[in-house]
């Protein structure tokens, strides 16, 4: 039994990768030229991480809750659907180069297999060393899962685990690699006025870095940015005459407004202050 449900999720995870590679084409962090970075360059990465948060909630929502699929233990083995299927697919993506880039932040980083092919650290060297270190993903597994999901999925159980667990996947990868782009943030405010950061860091301040990477007016820009976008990208299309003219979204546009002002901003400064804090180590 256990057997068939594992099979199940083969084609799903062999999909993964080959939309991993087809998304890291089209989105890289690659803000990096010349071996240089500008803040401009690390924002434009952000704003395209903004879609790729959008569409993946988007596909998310074709599913209801699904409940069963987050039971550990529903497959017998001690793992819920959602923590095999990541568990797993973090393991094979790890074997084909995943995971080198400091954005590219494992959930189960304990024992993943070395990569098969030659990995380049160009963008490793952009950082300090100590940014590997640097981690909220339990954090972001556990609002994801216990209070954004019931947010923006519907009531119900229609069976499809396997897919629905995929779909979290992509989501919660999304979610992940925008907060921990954060690191680059810090790196090129710091290399920008390091003089302004240097004392706090020196006396462990971590309020004080807190305050100086706040800007209230550009996070309230981001806020209306991803709400005017999940409106774009999710509302249904009818070519229908008689339509009421009441638009209809797949997902609620606050919903992701919300994720921003709650988790991904915040989170986001939690890793910018942890980086800064380890840049002079």
């Amino acid at each position: 039994m256990l057997e068939t449900k594992l099979k199940a999720f083969l084609p799903l995870l062999i999909q993964h990768l080959f939309l991993y590679h087809y998304l890291s084409s089209l989105l890289p962090i690659s803000m990096a030229c010349n071996n240089k970075f500008t803040l401009d360059s690390v924002r434009d990465a952000l704003i395209r991480e903004e879609d790729s948060i959008v569409f993946s909630l988007i596909e998310r929502a074709r599913f209801p809750y699904n409940a069963p699929a987050y039971d550990p233990l529903f497959l017998g083995n001690g793992f819920s659907i959602a923590e095999f299927y990541v568990r797993g697919t973090e393991s094979l993506q790890a074997k084909i180069g995943r995971y080198q880039k400091p954005e590219d932040v494992p959930f189960f980083p304990k024992d993943l297999p070395s990569p098969l092919p030659p990995t380049k650290d160009s963008q490793k060297v952009l950082l300090h060393p100590a940014s590997a270190s640097v981690t909220v993903n339990e954090a972001i597994w556990k609002f994801y899962f216990t209070e954004l999901l019931p947010l923006f999925t519907t009531k119900g159980n229609d069976g499809n685990y396997a897919s629905t667990v995929a779909s979290d996947f992509v989501c919660l990868q999304a979610i992940s690699r925008r907060i921990h782009s954060g690191k680059y943030v810090a790196e090129v405010k710091f290399t920008d006025a390091p003089q302004d950061y240097s004392p706090a860091i020196s006396s462990n301040d971590r309020d004080k870095l807190m305050d100086l990477l706040t800007f209230v007016a550009v996070e309230e820009a981001v806020k209306k940015r991803v709400e005017k976008k999940a409106r774009l990208f999710s509302q249904n299309v009818t070519l229908d005459e008689n339509d009421s003219g009441k638009t209809q979204y797949k997902i609620n546009p606050l919903v992701v407004s919300h994720l921003y002002d709650k988790w991904v901003m915040p989170l986001t400064k939690v890793v910018e202050v942890e980086y800064l804090l380890l840049r002079l180590s």
